[in-house]
């Protein structure tokens, strides 16, 4: 019987090059590895689901698609797989109504802003019909976050709560404060976040405070400080941080924008971002 031809350097035709061996290896090991992350992680299987939900509501992914949790397509294949996981991961979850050349990432990020949005657009009519109900809609203003709509502000004058220069909170705002808190109850084991603004006007020299941005800081951290010891607000969910004046809200040439900028701000962040 006549022998193949062998091509040069003895290597019979069609042989895969030596390379691709280690190659293979390397690839099966990294899938190793990849499985023992996994197998020792920790999943919020309530955070999971909700996740999964929210993607499969709004992208149709694992309808439109294969399924990665539990028995899919990606695990159950094993390594053979990985060298088709580009063609895998932009063509996971596309339905018929997708358009050429849309980004499967650009709609995960938009479906996790819808997500966030929604959420946080209940906690906003929650809290401003709370507010209605305290009698503090003269003293609150209640907002969005625009970038994300990871969480929603309370914004309170800083002239209802604190004397000039000074950091602690007088008679008069201990009731408004006191409803604030009430509110913020509602909401205990949300991440919460105290932030203190003042004006432009430099503090006095000789005074307790060097900088605004010290008088600022001290301000949070006194607010943060009663809701924890007089509400109960779980002090591991609650952060507070000075921003001085660094962050106007109006224009600090004229006393009505220096009232509204000096001010402490108070942020609930919803359940998708309070961990």
């Amino acid at each position: 019987m006549a022998r193949k031809k062998k091509e040069e350097g003895g290597v019979p035709a069609g042989t895969p090059a030596p390379w691709m061996a280690t190659f293979s290896d390397l690839m099966n090991l990294l899938l190793c590895f990849f499985v023992l992350l996994f197998a020792m992680s920790s999943i919020d299987e309530a955070k999971l689901e909700e996740l999964a939900n929210v993607l499969s509501s709004r992208l149709n992914i694992f309808t439109g698609g294969a399924s990665s949790i539990g028995e899919g397509q990606l695990i159950s294949t094993g390594a053979s797989q990985l060298t088709q996981i580009d063609e895998y991961i932009n063509s996971m979850g596309e339905t018929a109504e997708d358009k050429e050349g849309e980004d499967p990432y650009d709609r995960i990020g938009d479906a996790v802003e819808e997500a966030n949005r929604e959420e946080s657009e209940q906690i906003y009519d929650e809290v401003s019909e709370m507010s209605s109900d305290y009698n503090l809609d003269g003293y609150v203003d209640i907002g969005i976050d625009e970038a994300g709509g990871r969480y929603i502000t309370i914004e309170i004058s800083g002239n209802y709560l604190y004397p000039s220069g000074s950091a602690q909170l007088t008679e008069d705002a201990l009731p408004i404060f006191s409803r604030v808190g009430d509110i913020l109850k509602n909401y205990n084991g949300y991440r919460i976040a105290v932030i203190g603004h003042t004006d432009n006007v430099p503090v006095q020299k000789g005074g307790k405070y060097d900088s605004n941005m010290e008088l600022s800081s001290a301000r949070a951290s006194v607010a943060a400080k009663y809701l924890i010891d007089n509400k109960g607000i779980d002090k591991t969910k609650i952060e507070w941080v000075g921003k001085g004046e660094n962050v106007p809200i109006a224009d600090n040439s004229t006393e009505a924008g220096r009232t509204q900028n000096r001010r402490i701000e108070i942020r609930i962040y919803n359940s998708l971002n309070s961990d």
